[in-house]
């Protein structure tokens, strides 16, 4: 009984790809301000573009972390949504036609109620 809860606990190569990637955006987050020290110690002695270099490039690699992290995490989102023990149903605007607003100004104090035409639907 237990080895299939825990079968079913275990994550899934995409879960693991998500958690490592995710690990590797927070390191190379974390050394930006690191290599930004060593950039500096590195301009003081004189070696002005190899230190621009230097945060330049961690800088670029954290970007380019997240930017694949966030594509991995969409990625593992659309799979845990696709599967069919988890449904989600995306409702039209017409949907909502029958959600009934508070008649009186009673059921609320010191809202001002509008009519209709005083607004349009924005989308």
């Amino acid at each position: 009984m237990m080895t299939g809860w825990y079968a079913q606990r275990t994550p899934g190569r995409s879960a693991k790809v998500a958690i490592a990637v995710t690990l590797l955006v927070l390191l190379l987050v974390a050394a930006v301000p690191v290599a930004l020290l060593a950039a500096v110690i590195m301009m003081a002695l004189g070696h002005v573009v190899g230190g621009l270099a230097v945060f330049g490039g961690s800088v670029l690699a954290a970007v380019i972390a997240v930017a694949l992290a966030g594509m991995t995490g969409i990625r593992h989102m659309r799979k845990l949504l696709s599967r069919a023990s988890f449904q989600v149903v995306q409702l039209d605007p017409g949907q909502y036609s029958d959600v009934e607003e508070p008649n009186g100004s009673d059921d609320y104090p010191g809202v001002l109620q509008l009519d209709r035409s005083d607004y349009t639907e924005v989308r």
